[in-house]
């Protein structure tokens, strides 16, 4: 029997490695044990279970209504299929805008009853003092700045972040601040690319782009999208890699025929 190949795991310092000597990273969503497990498999750095399980998952309209205890039980299903990636879990709504301590207590809660290995939150200036203080007890944490969708009854829109000077300058001076307030990395959702050019190489830090161009150091898809699960979401920065939608449909409606054309099951599937 030949040996095992070693798994080499991914850790913050990996990441951080890894920009240093200009090798892109991979990230994608994930949600559940088994898809969890290709990813892996498959040799994905980092995993995160975002918040956007509540969308396509639970079928809502926004990120808001999704639960720390239902935040929990997704990492907890994605933690136990993997081996190797970086597991990053949201914090959802509600459990740490506001108040430091709830924050740190949420974080917590990811750690402990999901096995995560790094947490994310939103904002900046108005929540670097959550993040300081959950870096104080050991956790790592990654930012996001940009569409923020947690604050999108605040926008009302999820149209293009920072393009106008103003707000671009606020997000420069929001990246150098979660930086300085200790994360270990920084979403850049939905920018101009030249503005995500600016931030990758004005950060230490890897810079993850989701709809913000070619030049931050990781690139982020939610897992619905990439393998076309779903079909009405087509921003301009997505790049479906396949049409499950179709090719599940298809197959579900072949198997219903062959249930009731009594095709299924024949005499070599039964016992």
């Amino acid at each position: 029997m030949a040996p095992q190949k070693e798994i080499k795991r991914i850790t913050t310092h990996t990441l951080q490695k890894m920009k240093a000597e200009g090798e892109k990273i991979s990230m994608l969503t994930a949600y559940d044990y088994s898809m969890a497990r290709i990813f892996d498999d498959a040799g994905i750095d980092v995993l995160l279970v975002g918040d956007s399980a509540s969308n396509v998952m639970a079928g809502h309209e926004t990120t808001l209504p999704i639960t720390l205890d239902q935040m929990i039980y997704h990492a907890s299903s994605v933690v136990r299929a993997i081996h190797r990636c970086l597991v990053v879990v949201d914090l959802p709504f509600g459990s740490y805008q506001g108040n430091s301590k709830e924050a740190l207590n949420s974080a917590i809660r990811i750690m402990k009853e999901a096995g995560a290995h790094a947490i994310k939150l939103e904002g900046g200036e108005e929540v670097v003092e959550s993040i300081k203080r959950i870096i104080s007890a050991g956790v790592p944490v990654m930012g996001h700045l940009g569409l923020t969708p947690q604050s999108i009854y605040k926008f009302g829109t999820y149209a293009v972040r920072a393009t106008e000077e103003e707000e671009a300058q606020k997000l420069l001076k929001d990246a150098a601040l979660v930086q300085e307030a200790g994360c270990f990395a920084l979403v850049l959702e939905k920018i101009p690319a030249l503005l995500g050019k600016q931030v990758a190489e004005k950060l230490d830090i890897p810079t993850i782009g989701i709809g913000a161009g070619k030049h931050v150091d990781v690139h982020v898809l939610v897992m619905h999208d990439m393998l076309g699960i779903n079909k009405e979401f087509q921003p301009r920065f997505l790049r479906r890699y396949l049409n499950l939608y179709d090719e599940i449909k298809r197959a579900t409606e072949k198997y219903i025929d062959d249930v009731k054309s009594r095709d299924f099951p024949n005499d070599s599937e039964q016992y």
